[in-house]
């Protein structure tokens, strides 16, 4: 597909991402920047290096014969190196879903969580959503919509966004973190699959992020002034939310043309620099696997989301 209306800088910028080493980068700058099909043979080439180069191929390597990493018998902590955090890495990273050891793993979630964390599923209290969303992201994303245990999820899920995140570890307040989550997670629900009250759970997850409270602001209910992070642009993380995380969310909801939207839009696009590129941070790079394979590895993930949300 050949570029259409286009300025020298976003050419520039593009051709920058598409000279990344990271494969990731360039199979995505070709998806979703340039919208050229998964039948192309520029995008086959791409995604095919995915799992044999870095960063994704020292993630696969160290997958355990069970598909676990790290400790079978822990699927969250080490923070960020277990099996849950590890997951959603490489769906981020677009490793094919049909690998086989992407397929392992996501075995392993589904039998680890069903066979040990079933009775959270029938909780009403408060807390934990932000896990479910994360974990119904990277299951949906390897091909699990029909199985009946994600169908539970979808329906705690339905739940939580009701209920807008509220949650024992912010002080049993509403919680923006867990309502992004679980917004992360609908995103790959097939549209088929979308009864009306997952539809309404969607609306009401934006409505609290964007009419409920100020994106721009963060003005998010918690026990503190808002986290350091809303202030920053940051790759990856993993069950907290910023402001570019948001959009990225709501871009795949279509509700970026919402009229609340355009302050949090105009503060991305101040953090733009110059040279038509996003700089930023990766606050739990030292806790997680190495996923950079060079120090500005970091600003080819943040100006390929950026470029994202406002194209």
């Amino acid at each position: 597909m050949e570029r259409t209306n286009t300025t020298p800088l976003f050419d520039e910028t593009i051709d920058w991402l598409l000279q990344s080493q990271t494969p990731s980068i360039r199979y995505q700058t070709l998806t979703q920047l340039l919208g050229k099909p998964e039948t192309d043979a520029e995008v086959q080439a791409a995604r095919r290096l995915i799992p044999a180069s870095p960063p994704a191929k020292k993630i696969l390597d160290a997958q355990n014969e069970d598909g676990s990493w790290v400790d079978p018998r822990h699927i969250y902590s080490p923070k960020y190196r277990s099996a849950h955090w590890t997951m959603l890495l490489l769906t981020e990273l677009s490793v094919d879903p049909q690998n086989e050891k992407m397929r392992n793993g996501s075995d392993f979630m589904q039998a680890w969580v069903q066979g040990n964390m079933p009775q959270y599923l029938r909780r009403t209290e408060a807390g934990f959503g932000c896990f479910w969303g994360n974990w119904l992201r990277y299951q949906l994303y390897c091909g699990k919509a029909d199985d009946p245990f994600t169908q539970q999820v979808v329906d705690f899920v339905c739940d939580d966004l009701e209920r807008h995140g509220r949650c024992r570890y912010n002080s049993d307040l509403e919680c923006a973190w867990s309502v992004a989550r679980g917004l992360y997670g609908f995103a790959f629900l097939p549209q088929s699959m979308r009864s009306d009250r997952v539809n309404q759970a969607i609306q009401s997850g934006i409505r609290f992020l964007l009419e409920d409270h100020d994106l721009r602001k963060a003005d998010y209910p918690a026990d503190s002034k808002p986290h350091e992070l809303w202030d920053k642009l940051s790759f990856p993380i993993f069950y907290h939310s910023d402001r570019l995380f948001i959009l990225r969310v709501l871009k795949e909801h279509h509700a970026l043309d919402h009229p609340k939207v355009k302050p949090a839009l105009e503060w991305l696009m101040e953090k733009r620099g110059k040279n038509g590129r996003w700089q930023g941070g990766s606050p739990f790079a030292s806790r997680t696997r190495p996923f950079l394979e060079k120090p500005d590895s970091v600003d080819h993930w943040l100006t390929l989301q950026a470029l994202w949300v406002l194209s």
